[in-house]
């Protein structure tokens, strides 16, 4: 499974590395803002704004027959052993069959930073599946209620600790990544397979980075 996302990626994301901002490292990309900066992110009315686009968005890159590689990353100290106490909730949590948690897969990557006293590692999860088997709507408001104090948040019982989830889709190509209520990152191999969100959500686009997407589909 771990080959499989790497081989994907290199034939048909040469270089990314699956890493925030995505948005940057790869031309073939839209920025999408989720949430209304103007308002408070709590209010009632933008948390609606903030599901209604999130969950619309993922409807509209994933369908029912559409093979998806669920990734989620956890970067944390090498000494937290938490996710050795207690496995993470996303897999346990948002997959309506428990069977397919036997075919998860883990791997533990090493990441450095000059300015930190303790090396930190990334733990990557992977998991193939399609849509129907994932709990996508509870899951999408639990990463956009991220910097909330709400009960549905990924990490609460170990809050030193930061994650990523990524939605890759193998059959168009694409990689959806809500990187918080703040926005959602969407990458194709060919620019040609995203246009249609380009068209239809153009009043969606992130407005201080309108001017290198107009550039992409002109």
């Amino acid at each position: 499974m771990i080959r499989n996302l790497y081989s994907f990626l290199n034939q048909n994301f040469e270089g990314l590395i699956l890493t925030p901002p995505l948005f940057y490292s790869w031309n073939n990309s839209i920025r999408f803002e989720i949430s209304n900066p103007i308002k408070p992110h709590y209010s009632k009315e933008n948390l609606q704004q903030t599901f209604q686009r999130s969950i619309t968005l993922f409807k509209k890159v994933f369908n029912e027959r559409d093979e998806i590689l669920l990734v989620t990353d956890v970067l944390t100290t090498r000494n937290n052993h938490f996710l050795q106490r207690k496995p993470l909730n996303v897999y346990k949590k948002y997959l309506k069959d428990k069977n397919l948690l036997y075919k998860l897969h883990h791997q533990l990557l090493g990441r450095f930073f000059e300015d930190e006293a303790d090396e930190m590692v990334i733990h990557r999860f992977l998991l193939q599946c399609k849509k129907n088997t994932i709990r996508y709507v509870p899951l999408l408001k639990a990463i956009c209620y991220e910097d909330y104090a709400h009960s549905s948040t990924i990490l609460k019982s170990n809050q030193e600790s930061g994650y990523e989830i990524y939605f890759v889709n193998l059959n168009k190509k694409i990689i959806f990544h809500l990187y918080d209520d703040r926005g959602c990152d969407i990458l194709a191999a060919d620019k040609e397979d995203i246009r249609y969100l380009y068209e239809e959500f153009n009043d969606w686009i992130l407005d201080y980075d309108r001017k290198r997407i107009d550039h992409l589909f002109e």
